[in-house]
């Protein structure tokens, strides 16, 4: 049975939307004990390495704190090394052999989840919440065809 939402709450359907996505992904994943949250961040970084954290921060669109928090889990499982680059007061992140091995055997749990959120979702349906999903991102500059 699905909470009483008001049907016009926008905010409390997207929540409970992604909610309920995030918990697919992670059922995915779980195998490996590794979330789509981690996942994700492991992703960044091996595409970004070696990367400073204020830059790693930007790019996920995450407050540093947010990242300390979760870097020091991947630092904890060991999938992660934090570095210091020329500029000594720049950290930098990058993945250990550990993380690569993980994100590799991760990466097919996690296209299967794609796969079947987009099949559920069919073409039109992903389409047209790509679509509704760049109207909403205020960080993602839209083109004038669709801020109308």
């Amino acid at each position: 049975m699905k909470p009483e939402t008001s049907p016009a709450c926008i905010c409390a359907r997207l929540r409970r939307a992604a909610r309920a996505a995030t918990q697919d992904y992670d059922a995915a994943l779980a195998p490996l004990g590794v979330n789509v949250a981690q996942y994700s961040l492991l992703r960044h970084i091996q595409r970004a390495a070696p990367v400073n954290l204020t830059d790693l921060a930007a790019l996920m669109q995450l407050d540093a704190s947010t990242l300390g928090r979760n870097l020091r889990v991947l630092d904890k499982n060991g999938w992660t090394r934090a570095a210091t680059g020329r500029d000594r007061r720049a950290r930098h992140v990058a993945l250990t052999d550990t993380g690569r091995d993980v994100l590799n055997r991760a990466a097919p749990l996690w296209r299967a989840a794609q796969d079947a959120t987009a099949a559920r979702l069919g073409a039109e349906g992903q389409t047209a919440l790509f679509a509704l999903l760049d109207a909403l991102d205020t960080s993602n500059p839209q083109p004038e065809s669709i801020r109308r």
